[in-house]
Protein backbone atom coordinates (compact mmCIF):
# COMPACT_ATOMS: atom_id res chain seq x y z
CA UNK A 1 0.00 0.00 0.00
CA UNK A 2 1.37 3.39 -1.02
CA UNK A 3 1.81 5.93 1.77
CA UNK A 4 -0.52 8.93 1.43
CA UNK A 5 1.30 12.20 2.19
CA UNK A 6 -0.27 15.62 2.57
CA UNK A 7 0.66 18.42 0.17
CA UNK A 8 3.14 20.76 1.95
CA UNK A 9 2.92 23.27 -0.92
CA UNK A 10 0.15 25.42 0.57
CA UNK A 11 2.11 25.87 3.82
CA UNK A 12 5.17 27.06 1.92
CA UNK A 13 3.14 29.25 -0.43
CA UNK A 14 1.30 30.90 2.46
CA UNK A 15 4.52 31.48 4.41
CA UNK A 16 6.11 33.04 1.35
CA UNK A 17 3.02 34.94 0.20
CA UNK A 18 1.91 36.51 3.47
CA UNK A 19 5.44 37.57 4.44
CA UNK A 20 6.10 38.99 0.96
CA UNK A 21 2.88 41.01 1.02
CA UNK A 22 3.64 42.45 4.46
CA UNK A 23 7.21 43.48 3.58
CA UNK A 24 6.06 45.03 0.34
CA UNK A 25 3.24 46.98 1.96
CA UNK A 26 6.17 48.70 3.69
CA UNK A 27 8.15 48.99 0.41
CA UNK A 28 5.12 50.59 -1.28
CA UNK A 29 5.14 53.26 1.44
CA UNK A 30 2.06 52.35 3.47
CA UNK A 31 3.80 51.65 6.80
CA UNK A 32 7.27 52.07 8.31
CA UNK A 33 9.40 48.96 8.66
CA UNK A 34 8.73 47.22 11.98
CA UNK A 35 9.45 44.13 14.06
CA UNK A 36 6.27 42.56 12.66
CA UNK A 37 7.94 42.01 9.28
CA UNK A 38 11.02 40.52 10.93
CA UNK A 39 8.91 38.20 13.09
CA UNK A 40 6.98 37.00 10.04
CA UNK A 41 10.28 36.61 8.18
CA UNK A 42 11.71 34.36 10.87
CA UNK A 43 8.62 32.38 11.79
CA UNK A 44 6.32 32.04 8.80
CA UNK A 45 8.33 33.17 5.80
CA UNK A 46 11.40 31.43 7.19
CA UNK A 47 10.67 28.46 9.44
CA UNK A 48 7.38 27.41 7.84
CA UNK A 49 8.92 27.39 4.37
CA UNK A 50 11.91 25.36 5.53
CA UNK A 51 9.51 22.84 7.07
CA UNK A 52 7.50 22.75 3.83
CA UNK A 53 10.71 22.20 1.87
CA UNK A 54 11.73 19.29 4.07
CA UNK A 55 8.27 17.78 3.59
CA UNK A 56 8.63 18.22 -0.18
CA UNK A 57 11.86 16.18 0.12
CA UNK A 58 9.83 13.41 1.74
CA UNK A 59 7.47 13.49 -1.25
CA UNK A 60 10.39 13.35 -3.71
CA UNK A 61 9.72 16.86 -5.08
CA UNK A 62 13.13 18.38 -5.86
CA UNK A 63 11.63 21.66 -7.11
CA UNK A 64 9.50 22.12 -3.96
CA UNK A 65 12.42 21.16 -1.72
CA UNK A 66 14.75 23.64 -3.43
CA UNK A 67 12.22 26.47 -3.63
CA UNK A 68 10.71 26.36 -0.14
CA UNK A 69 13.95 25.60 1.70
CA UNK A 70 15.87 28.27 -0.20
CA UNK A 71 13.25 31.01 0.20
CA UNK A 72 12.75 30.04 3.84
CA UNK A 73 16.44 30.61 4.43
CA UNK A 74 16.24 33.80 2.35
CA UNK A 75 13.79 35.22 4.91
CA UNK A 76 15.87 34.01 7.84
CA UNK A 77 19.07 35.42 6.33
CA UNK A 78 17.39 38.76 5.59
CA UNK A 79 16.30 39.13 9.22
CA UNK A 80 19.73 38.07 10.50
CA UNK A 81 21.33 40.54 8.07
CA UNK A 82 19.28 43.31 9.66
CA UNK A 83 19.97 42.17 13.23
CA UNK A 84 23.74 41.55 13.07
CA UNK A 85 24.67 45.27 13.16
CA UNK A 86 22.31 45.88 16.11
CA UNK A 87 24.08 43.08 18.01
CA UNK A 88 27.46 44.67 17.31
CA UNK A 89 28.59 41.62 15.31
CA UNK A 90 29.22 43.38 12.01
CA UNK A 91 28.78 46.50 9.96
CA UNK A 92 25.43 47.32 8.40
CA UNK A 93 25.27 46.23 4.76
CA UNK A 94 25.60 49.09 2.28
CA UNK A 95 22.80 49.63 -0.23
CA UNK A 96 25.07 48.62 -3.13
CA UNK A 97 26.13 45.36 -1.46
CA UNK A 98 22.48 44.66 -0.60
CA UNK A 99 21.86 45.12 -4.33
CA UNK A 100 24.25 42.24 -4.99
CA UNK A 101 22.52 40.07 -2.38
CA UNK A 102 19.21 40.70 -4.14
CA UNK A 103 20.82 40.16 -7.57
CA UNK A 104 21.98 36.69 -6.52
CA UNK A 105 18.46 35.85 -5.35
CA UNK A 106 17.09 37.21 -8.63
CA UNK A 107 19.41 34.97 -10.66
CA UNK A 108 18.39 31.96 -8.57
CA UNK A 109 14.72 32.87 -9.02
CA UNK A 110 15.12 33.27 -12.78
CA UNK A 111 16.42 29.71 -13.00
CA UNK A 112 13.59 28.51 -10.75
CA UNK A 113 11.13 30.28 -13.09
CA UNK A 114 12.41 28.10 -15.93
CA UNK A 115 11.59 25.11 -13.72
CA UNK A 116 7.95 26.26 -13.52
CA UNK A 117 7.34 26.15 -17.27
CA UNK A 118 5.85 22.62 -17.19
CA UNK A 119 3.72 23.57 -14.15
CA UNK A 120 0.48 25.50 -13.73
CA UNK A 121 0.12 29.15 -14.79
CA UNK A 122 -0.29 30.39 -11.21
CA UNK A 123 3.13 29.00 -10.22
CA UNK A 124 4.67 30.48 -13.36
CA UNK A 125 3.21 33.87 -12.47
CA UNK A 126 4.58 33.69 -8.92
CA UNK A 127 8.12 32.94 -10.06
CA UNK A 128 7.99 35.37 -12.99
CA UNK A 129 6.80 38.22 -10.79
CA UNK A 130 9.31 37.25 -8.08
CA UNK A 131 12.15 37.42 -10.61
CA UNK A 132 10.95 40.92 -11.54
CA UNK A 133 10.65 41.84 -7.85
CA UNK A 134 14.24 40.83 -7.08
CA UNK A 135 15.46 42.77 -10.14
CA UNK A 136 13.58 45.90 -9.04
CA UNK A 137 14.79 45.58 -5.44
CA UNK A 138 18.38 45.17 -6.62
CA UNK A 139 18.11 48.22 -8.90
CA UNK A 140 16.45 50.16 -6.07
CA UNK A 141 19.46 49.41 -3.85
CA UNK A 142 22.09 50.07 -6.54
CA UNK A 143 20.54 53.42 -7.48
CA UNK A 144 19.01 54.21 -4.07
CA UNK A 145 15.89 55.18 -6.01
CA UNK A 146 12.74 55.71 -3.94
CA UNK A 147 10.45 55.43 -6.99
CA UNK A 148 11.89 52.06 -8.00
CA UNK A 149 11.49 50.90 -4.39
CA UNK A 150 7.85 52.03 -4.50
CA UNK A 151 7.24 50.17 -7.78
CA UNK A 152 8.94 47.09 -6.33
CA UNK A 153 6.56 47.31 -3.37
CA UNK A 154 3.54 47.03 -5.66
CA UNK A 155 5.10 44.17 -7.64
CA UNK A 156 5.81 42.43 -4.31
CA UNK A 157 2.21 42.85 -3.15
CA UNK A 158 1.00 41.29 -6.41
CA UNK A 159 3.58 38.50 -6.26
CA UNK A 160 2.82 37.64 -2.62
CA UNK A 161 -0.92 37.80 -3.26
CA UNK A 162 -0.57 35.36 -6.15
CA UNK A 163 1.24 32.91 -3.83
CA UNK A 164 -1.55 33.26 -1.26
CA UNK A 165 -4.09 32.57 -4.02
CA UNK A 166 -2.29 29.44 -5.22
CA UNK A 167 -1.81 28.15 -1.67
CA UNK A 168 -5.49 28.58 -0.86
CA UNK A 169 -6.55 27.21 -4.28
CA UNK A 170 -4.61 24.02 -3.57
CA UNK A 171 -6.27 23.63 -0.15
CA UNK A 172 -9.80 24.51 -1.28
CA UNK A 173 -9.63 22.44 -4.49
CA UNK A 174 -8.37 19.40 -2.57
CA UNK A 175 -11.03 19.78 0.12
CA UNK A 176 -13.80 20.01 -2.47
CA UNK A 177 -12.36 17.32 -4.73
CA UNK A 178 -12.75 19.60 -7.76
CA UNK A 179 -11.52 22.90 -9.15
CA UNK A 180 -13.14 25.73 -7.20
CA UNK A 181 -10.29 28.22 -7.67
CA UNK A 182 -8.58 27.76 -11.07
CA UNK A 183 -4.79 27.68 -11.25
CA UNK A 184 -4.27 27.37 -15.00
CA UNK A 185 -3.37 23.70 -15.03
CA UNK A 186 -0.73 22.65 -17.57
CA UNK A 187 -1.94 21.04 -20.79
CA UNK A 188 -1.89 17.24 -20.79
CA UNK A 189 0.68 15.79 -23.15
Amino acid sequence: MKEQLANPGPLGLMGFGMTTVLLNIHNAGFFPFSAMVMAMGLCYGGAAQVIAGILEFRKGNTFGLTAFTSYGFFWISLVVLLFIPTWGLGEATSAAFMGWYLTMWGIFTGFMFIGTLPANKALQFIFGSLTLLFALLAIHNFLESAIIGYIAGWVGIICGSSAIYLGMAEVINEQHGRTVLPIGAPKAE
